[in-house]
């Protein structure tokens, strides 16, 4: 469990421009937890009693259909938060996304009855949602672009330079049938045009996991 002190410094170095008082009053109201990768925090259907800043770490929002298909959405990094989640928590409806880590994440746990006075009493928070707000919205345009405009080859490569701009690492610890079920189509299609991704030189593939090259 970090100090308060670690808490502290990690929330003013992922929201610098947060007021001393917005930073007190999280810390007073919030609570924060670390989990582990690949720990699911929100699921479809849940009701959301808070909303999560994230201070470290990696998060991924996806949708989930009945047969458990996965589409991903988006990747919080230090410093946002869900727009879905913070829409959900304030209209006290169900969530209908899930959320998990990619890596052990930290997070503060913003209460939802706190949201709506913080937007009135803090410019910096009230700027900050509707920052994540436009940023969340013009992320999902580019990935709708892709899904209807881009062939399944240029979605992939899209899908793996979002991964790595996200996790900033080249080598991305991610299996063909993962980013199969997070592209909505096969494995063996995934297989295929990775493999001529390698023939190319962009990638070199790994037991469970991609090396980005040239892409």
């Amino acid at each position: 469990m970090a100090t308060q002190q670690v808490q502290d410094d990690l929330l003013r170095k992922s929201y610098p421009l947060f007021e001393d008082q917005l930073v007190n009053e999280i810390e007073e109201l919030g609570e924060f937890r670390t989990f582990p990768a690949n720990e699911i925090l929100m699921r479809k259907g849940q009701y959301i009693r808070s909303t999560m800043l994230v201070l470290n770490g990696l998060i991924k929002v996806y949708r989930e259909d009945d047969d458990g298909n996965e589409f991903l959405m988006y990747y919080l990094k230090p410093g946002e938060a869900c727009a879905l989640s913070l829409v959900c928590a304030a209209k006290h409806e169900a969530s209908p996304i899930m959320a998990k880590t990619v890596v052990e994440t930290e997070v503060m746990m913003v209460p939802v009855d706190t949201m709506s006075e913080w937007m009135s009493k803090f410019k910096s928070w009230y700027q900050f949602v509707i920052e994540t707000y436009r940023a969340r919205f013009d992320e999902l345009l580019v990935t709708l672009d892709n899904v209807a405009f881009r062939s399944m080859d240029e979605r992939l490569e899209f899908y793996l330079k979002r991964a790595k701009d996200a996790q900033q690492t080249t080598l991305l610890n991610i299996s063909h049938q993962e980013i199969a079920q997070e592209l909505n189509t096969s494995r063996e299609v995934i297989s295929r045009l990775l493999k001529k991704m390698e023939q190319k030189g962009l990638v070199g593939l790994h037991r469970n996991a991609i090396e980005l090259k040239n892409l």
